[in-house]
């Protein structure tokens, strides 16, 4: 046989052989792949590094040990924050991206609860310079307090569980009006800056879910929600979280390792996985580590609780 039959033999017979397989592969039943599952994201609070005491840590820091965990966010503390300046808060956005991080919340503080209309619009003006805050970072929510009469110190306030006298002349009716007034006046920013605030069952008027679900229940707007901080129901927690649920935009998830710089709860995760998936809650969830041990060693060991629990309720 002459060479160049030779090579047109072989090519035939490999053109038919890639034929053959190709046919073979296109009539076999495809490979089963388990079906994409919507899920929750963690966060991590920059809190859970400084509670308020010495050495602050920078929320730089807080976003490049997120990004080593493998978690998606970080909720940025505003007084955490070394500055307002523009420079600043791009800088954070630079991090965040160059580590692979979302920033998801901005836990601000204010007090609506005053009797004094000069304190709420300095309230007020406080929680609009905020939003603008978060919209310069690309962060799409904030933390909001309702406030509370701050007649007991905190560490009082902790004592009594939360619950706190009124300012004499004053009820908690003057009180809910009052923070229902001034939140109504921060939600035009809000919508206009594409920034959800997230009221949160913190003390004061939201100590409890009747408290929040009022506040809620009495201004409908798609710009206004429940933050779940699943730490502040200090009894009988999982009731009181369920029935806010529903309207949960955002949660923080506190855990104590070490033991709680006020007091310390043992929270089923598992069960409050349960709770959200239930009302279908694919958003974020954020420790709030708030315990005495080192953060370098409490934060990874909550993270490994919050993924094991909210795995496995995925749908």
């Amino acid at each position: 046989m002459k060479p160049e039959h030779t090579s047109l033999s072989r090519r035939a017979f490999l053109g038919t052989s890639t034929l053959a397989a190709a046919s073979v592969s296109l009539s076999a039943a495809p490979a089963k792949t388990p079906p994409l599952r919507r899920r929750v994201k963690l966060g991590i609070s920059t809190y859970s590094y400084w509670h308020f005491k010495p050495p602050k840590i920078s929320v730089q820091t807080v976003i490049e040990k997120a990004s080593e965990l493998g978690v998606e966010g970080v909720d940025i503390l505003h007084r955490q924050m070394d500055s307002e300046d523009a420079g600043y808060l791009q800088e954070l956005k630079r991090t965040a991206f160059r580590n692979g991080i979302d920033l998801i919340c901005l836990s601000i503080h204010q007090n609506f609860v005053s009797p004094d209309a000069a304190v709420r619009q300095k309230n007020i003006d406080h929680t609009l310079h905020c939003i603008e805050l978060a919209h310069e970072m690309g962060i799409p929510c904030i933390r909001l307090n309702s406030g509370r009469w701050a007649t007991v110190d905190f560490d009082r306030l902790m004592q009594l569980r939360g619950e706190e006298p009124p300012i004499p002349g004053y009820t908690e009716d003057d009180a809910f009006k009052w923070c229902i007034d001034c939140i109504e006046k921060c939600l035009p920013k809000a919508a206009e800056s594409g920034v959800i605030l997230a009221l949160e069952n913190h003390w004061g008027l939201t100590r409890t879910p009747e408290g929040v679900l009022r506040i809620l229940n009495a201004i409908p707007s798609p710009w206004l929600g429940a933050l779940m901080d699943t730490g502040n129901f200090m009894e009988d927690p999982y009731d009181k979280l369920r029935a806010i649920a529903p309207r949960t935009v955002f949660s923080q998830a506190k855990t104590y390792y070490g033991g709680g710089e006020w007091y310390t709860l043992d929270l089923d995760y598992p069960r409050i996985a349960k709770i959200l998936a239930g009302v279908n809650y694919y958003g974020y969830v954020s420790l709030e580590f708030e315990g005495k041990e080192n953060p370098d060693a409490g934060v990874p060991r909550s993270i490994g609780v919050l993924r094991q629990a909210f795995s496995p309720v995925q749908s």
